[in-house]
């Protein structure tokens, strides 16, 4: 669907929809919802939303008003679970200054908890997941693992601090940085690490483009410990479909250990910020993270001139 009005709509795997209203305001919608990743219903409810304002980041953008996804067993589940889990979600959009308007629920087998945001951004200021140009470097604010830390965690086998800087990052609203990127010129594009994999969304970011990346394994951060749960092959399902989806995509150098590789595909959950910026202000937007409390964030690679959509994977 086409419209002088719709600046994204579904023709290229944006993060969500952005309408433009005047010269100087658009609007950008989004929806997201899943089921429990972690056992804590506050902390499932602070999750659900710090990944569903996240698109709205993602796109330099302001969320403004959420309305409640809810499916709930109300026959087989105390209520006070749900309440918990309500309660999580307010407190995180309390947080990110965004207002709960309403809602919708229903009775389903399997609980599930999300969000329809509603964000605002200035049209000339939005980012796309597309428009990197060669020579930018590649920076990502946040630590990879959350699919291969929870799949681990499921079978008790992923220690309590593994677990405890998964949640940490799942609930760390991208906020910061996008107000960061509100102050950087020169970045040309941005999305968000989620279920796809980091290498998954990087595909859709040069997808049909002239250009290509080139991925610096060493340099992208991910949790401790991740490595030994990865060679015991304690991977999420997920892993290993993005990795079959976007293989004829990828090219991954063989002295790249495969735990590593795996990693890369590790859908996510609440990711980071995934940014092409031009190279002389890509050293001061990763000083800017930092000193905004994203310590994890890295620059991991670079957009080659005349990649046509591939990604190159160096050890």
């Amino acid at each position: 669907m086409t419209h002088p009005r719709l600046l994204a709509g579904m023709g290229h795997s944006e993060d969500a929809g952005v309408y433009k209203l005047h010269d100087d305001l658009a609007i950008i919608q989004t929806v997201d919802f899943f089921t429990p990743i972690v056992d804590d219903p506050y902390t499932f409810g602070q999750i659900a939303v710090t990944n569903a304002l996240s698109d709205v980041y993602a796109m330099r953008g302001k969320p403004l008003t959420a309305m409640n996804i809810v499916c709930f067993p109300i026959n087989k589940l105390d209520i006070a679970i749900l309440r918990d889990i309500l309660r999580g979600g307010l407190d995180k959009m309390r947080e990110a200054d965004v207002l709960l308007v309403g809602g919708h629920s229903v009775e389903d087998d399997e609980t599930k908890y999300g969000l329809a945001v509603t964000g605002i951004a200035h049209p000339e200021r939005i980012l796309f997941n597309r428009g990197a140009r060669p020579g930018d470097r590649l920076i990502l604010t946040k630590a990879l693992g959350t699919g291969i830390v929870s799949t681990a965690a499921k079978v008790g086998m992923a220690a309590e601090r593994q677990i405890e800087e998964a949640v940490r990052a799942m609930t760390t609203l991208n906020k910061s940085g996008a107000q960061v990127l509100m102050e950087t010129p020169e970045v040309h594009a941005c999305t968000d690490i989620t279920g796809f994999g980091l290498l998954g969304h990087a595909c859709e970011m040069i997808e049909g483009d002239r250009v290509g990346m080139e991925i610096n394994a060493a340099a992208v951060p991910f949790f401790s410990g991740l490595r030994e749960i990865a060679e015991l092959g304690v991977l999420p399902a997920g892993l290993h479909r993005n990795r079959q989806f976007r293989e004829d995509r990828v090219e991954i150098d063989p002295g790249c250990p495969e735990w590593r590789a795996d990693v890369l595909f590790d859908p996510q959950t609440a990711g980071g910020l995934f940014v092409a910026v031009a190279p002389q202000e890509a050293e001061r937007l990763l000083d800017k993270l930092r000193r905004a409390g994203l310590d994890a964030a890295a620059c991991i690679g670079r957009v080659t001139e005349g990649g046509k959509g591939r990604i190159i994977v160096r050890p």
